[in-house]
Formats: C-alpha cells, sequence, structure tokens
C-alpha cells in the first residue's frame, strides 16, 4: 500500500490495516521460530482484544 491509499483510508481502515500487518509480524516470528506457539498465542490475543479486532483474528495481511 502505497502513501497515497494510506491517506485515503478512514481511521477504522487504518486500524484494522495495522492490526493485520502486526499479525502477519506475529505470524512470520511464529514460522522462523523468533518466538513460541505460546507467545505467538498469547501476543495475538491481547492485541485483538486490546485492538478490538476480534473479527478480523482470521483474516489474513492486508485486504485493502
Amino acid at each position: 500500500m502505497n502513501q497515497t491509499e494510506w491517506e485515503n483510508l478512514s481511521p477504522e481502515e487504518k486500524r484494522i490495516q495495522l492490526y493485520l500487518k502486526q499479525k502477519a509480524l506475529l505470524e512470520q516470528f511464529l514460522q522462523t521460530g523468533a518466538i513460541s506457539k505460546a507467545q505467538y498465542d498469547k501476543s495475538l490475543g491481547d492485541m485483538t482484544e486490546k485492538m478490538g479486532m476480534e473479527k478480523y483474528a482470521e483474516e489474513q495481511c492486508c485486504p485493502i
């Protein structure tokens, strides 16, 4: 996503994109062994709850 596309997103769309990118980063950490499955589950659960993104927890990064 380029700068112009980002600027045209609503605040809610930006929050969703940020959540999905952070989720993808956690998945990458898990795949490379930088974090354990337990750490991944805890971090993802905490982030999902704090950001109020329960309905996006199963989505893949960057649908927009």
